[in-house]
């Protein structure tokens, strides 16, 4: 699997050469976090969502990331027209399916953008991924649940969890991200499981919304849209544990970290750090 961690590994340096513009319309909870975030990896954002704008501003730029957190009519009216210009403009974009286990008119507005919009990438954590998927799901909010976790402490997880993506990237057309203790993504053939990645993440606001920002971004360099979400969470996940040293401060000073550790992470700290697995 050496020629495949080359490709996911040449996408940050592809990136910074490009310097692309990437629209993120995103949850105005975390939208300084992911514009920072996305500024630190070497794009730029613009994070628009008037809905009188966005088409125009989704055909300037290079993907688009869209994210069901914090949802309203109007971002949700923006959401549709952005992925629409995408899809018709052959631009890649990402729909982050935020608390679809919990709220029926998040699950119908996103099963509206994967079916008219074609995203190239459907993110979620692994409870949500499982709702859409229409597979059982722990319900604790926005939250992972605990029995959907893929780790060590839940044996055959892994495989049972790769089966069930697998067929919702096939039946969608979409590389499937799901977070978690163990980040899995697949394009419907192949499966990477990444165990990189703190606990302290999980307790700063926005940081899903950082890396669905930040898999928009690497969708407009990377080869293919699994390249592309395979670095994002490599390097959101190492970013965590290189921030870890200042989470003994606290987690304001973390999460400052956090961002420093994207903007400075070198491909050989990746290569030393990462824990990725191929089925």
């Amino acid at each position: 699997m050496t020629e495949c961690i080359e490709e996911i590994l040449k996408t940050g340096s592809v990136l910074r050469e490009r310097n692309p513009l990437i629209h993120c319309i995103t949850s105005p909870i975390a939208i300084n976090d992911c514009a920072n975030a996305v500024l630190a990896v070497g794009a730029r954002p613009i994070c628009a969502e008037h809905p009188a704008e966005v088409r125009g501003i989704t055909a300037i730029s290079a993907s688009l990331g869209v994210t069901l957190a914090n949802i309203t009519d109007a971002r949700a009216e923006s959401m549709m027209l952005s992925g629409d210009e995408a899809r018709k403009k052959g631009l890649r974009s990402v729909i982050d399916v935020v608390g679809v286990n919990c709220s029926p008119f998040r699950m119908e507005l996103a099963k509206r953008f994967v079916r008219e919009c074609r995203p190239a990438v459907i993110k979620g954590n692994l409870s949500e991924i499982r709702a859409l998927a229409g597979a059982s799901f722990g319900n604790c909010g926005i939250d992972t649940a605990d029995e959907d976790q893929v780790s060590k402490d839940h044996p055959g997880s892994l495989e049972r969890t790769a089966e069930i993506l697998k067929a919702l990237a096939r039946e969608s057309g979409s590389v499937i991200l799901a977070s978690g203790i163990t980040d899995v993504l697949t394009d419907g053939n192949m499966t990477i499981a990444v165990s990189n990645g703190v606990s302290a993440m999980a307790r700063v606001t926005g940081t899903g919304c950082i890396l669905n920002c930040l898999t928009a971004a690497f969708l407009s360099a990377a080869e293919t849209p699994l390249d592309a979400a395979a670095y994002a969470v490599l390097l959101m996940g190492i970013a965590g544990e290189t921030a870890l040293p200042e989470r003994k401060k606290g987690l304001g000073s973390f999460h400052i970290a956090l961002i420093d550790a994207l903007s400075t992470l070198e491909e050989e700290q990746l290569r030393e750090k990462m824990r990725i697995q191929f089925l």
